[in-house]
């Protein structure tokens, strides 16, 4: 593991939600990091989140830098082994390795629990996010074309293409 130096990585909790949604919202500003047109609330993050599967970026005083999350893909059995994730790092901590270090978390601890896949949706303009996936280990499945129209910010109304990245388990 590589790891960004002066970074701890912890379980994300609700202690971690203002500083996470906080990173969020300013992946969301950018246009470029999901649908969604605003955080949740904690509590929709927390049943949506794999508990096993969440984690936060410590700088040495403490601060959130960045956080990884995963969720299941379905309920049905024969995808029991495959997740979906999200990374954000903060915009005054991207370039020190954080987003890395995060995955690398992830991707240990679904190893551990015995999954087999796991997937994201990244819009093809995030070429940052693209060349940290591909870092990581992850490899392009695909493009999804026009897979949805965004609802805000300067792109609302535009359809969007995603690039659908997967890692699969060495196990």
């Amino acid at each position: 593991m590589t790891g960004a130096p002066e970074v701890t990585v912890v379980p994300l909790t609700a202690e971690h939600w203002p500083a996470v949604r906080d990173i969020y919202a300013a992946g969301i500003a950018t246009g470029h990091a999901t649908f969604e047109s605003e955080p949740s609330t904690w509590e929709q993050f927390d049943a949506a989140k794999l508990p096993a599967h969440r984690a936060v970026a410590l700088d040495a005083d403490g601060s959130v830098l960045g956080w990884v999350a995963a969720t299941a893909v379905s309920d049905r059995c024969v995808y029991a082994g495959v997740v979906e994730h999200s990374v954000y790092v903060h915009p005054d901590a991207r370039g020190r390795g954080v987003g890395r270090t995060l995955l690398e978390a992830l991707i240990a601890s679904t190893e551990a629990a015995g999954v087999w896949t796991i997937q994201s949706g990244v819009f093809t303009e995030n070429a940052a996010s693209l060349a940290l996936h591909a870092a990581a280990g992850f490899r392009v499945v695909g493009t999804r074309e026009r897979l949805g129209r965004m609802a805000y910010g300067p792109l609302e109304g535009q359809w969007r293409d995603v690039v659908l990245l997967e890692r699969r388990s060495r196990g």
